[in-house]
């Protein structure tokens, strides 16, 4: 089994339509724990990951320059993000098609984790 992380994007529009009432808050959020469950349940499940802010900072190139925001050049949010554990690729794409992000305009990103030391 390898890593795989799952970056989560959306935009500002479908943040706030999935999270606007307490009330699609709350199953926007029970759609998103019942598939976490799941992928733990079945031993897919490495690392929770965190929820991140909206707010940081790039720093680009030798003269280091700091941008605020790290989407400054793209409207996608990346909102969080989780390791999983699959097969291959494959696997881990097909794991990723039952995130509540899917249902709206939200993207789940999927990238293998480089195991072992970096020489």
């Amino acid at each position: 089994m390898s890593g795989f992380i799952y970056l989560f994007r959306t935009t500002e529009a479908d943040q706030r339509e999935a999270m606007g009432t307490p009330e699609r808050a709350q199953r926007s959020m029970q759609a998103w724990l019942a598939w976490i469950r799941e992928l733990e349940a079945k031993g897919h499940l490495k690392d929770p990951g965190q929820p991140l802010e909206r707010s940081g900072a790039v720093v680009r190139g030798k003269k280091k320059v700091v941008t605020d925001g790290p989407y400054a050049e793209s409207k996608d949010l990346v909102l969080g993000f989780i390791v999983v554990e699959a097969k291959n690729l494959e696997q881990a794409v097909e794991l990723s098609k039952g995130c509540p992000m899917l249902e709206g305009a939200g993207s789940v990103e999927v990238r293998p984790v480089i195991e072992g030391p970096l020489s």
